[in-house]
């Protein structure tokens, strides 16, 4: 892919993304029914489940493409690492901040030490551990193999948070749309679901090709700049 490219279509798929989450914003607003329990609060949820997709997304991304760096030793496999990595705390702020104002309407608290939260924020503790082990390493290729080690680590954590509401006591409430029986939500709910995830993700994708444009970037500028030092002495 030629230099740019990835910025240039980082910078279109951003720009859809946020078109696509308008028209959402209206059917959040406008277009979808208000839930009979829980009211209008319950509106968080087409934020709430979008934002909880990408946070695990992305740090699935980081998982891999850190094994892949494993691997192959290969520094572009690093760049989509680190770059999903920081979509990914982007997206779980979000969702940190979401999910507690929705919980403080239904459950009465902003927080609470069930499964699911606490797994949900052991999964962010650990990538926040992911960026502190890159920076404190004493050369830039030992922080990158342990934080790979760290990203793997941690993903294993994804399905564990996925499973909690079956496993555990959990406030929680089961699936209403990926479940084996089909979605029990209405099917106008449904649609701002999945167009709002359409969103969330377009917008994820273009600010992580964005990133990842600069990235490299800044890789190679550094890269060069080391030759020519060396080229000096």
């Amino acid at each position: 892919m030629e230099r740019g490219r990835p910025g240039r279509l980082g910078a279109g798929t951003a720009m859809l993304g946020v078109a696509v989450l308008l028209i959402a914003q209206w059917m959040i607003l406008l277009w979808v029914p208000k839930e009979a329990t829980q009211g209008v609060i319950q509106r968080l949820f087409y934020v709430h489940a979008p934002a909880a997709w990408i946070t695990e997304l992305a740090f699935g991304l980081t998982a891999v493409s850190s094994a892949i760096y494993l691997w192959l030793r290969d520094e572009r496999a690093d760049a989509v690492a680190v770059t999903a990595a920081e979509g990914g705390m982007f997206f779980a702020a979000l969702l940190l901040l979401a999910g507690p104002l929705w919980g403080k309407v239904a459950w009465g608290a902003y927080w609470s030490w069930e499964p699911r939260l606490t797994l949900t924020l052991l999964l962010v503790l650990i990538y926040v551990g992911y960026f502190l082990v890159r920076g404190a390493a004493k050369s830039p290729e030992r922080g990158r193999t342990y934080a790979a080690v760290v990203a793997i680590v941690g993903a294993l954590d994804i399905p564990l948070i996925h499973m909690s509401v079956y496993w555990l006591r959990s406030l929680h409430p089961a699936p209403v749309v990926v479940r084996p029986g089909g979605p029990t939500a209405d099917p106008r709910m449904l649609v701002t679901l999945l167009v709002t995830m359409a969103a969330f993700t377009l917008v994820f994708l273009g600010l992580f090709w964005i990133r990842y444009s600069l990235e490299v970037g800044e890789r190679t500028w550094h890269a060069a700049r080391v030759r020519a030092k060396e080229a000096v002495t």
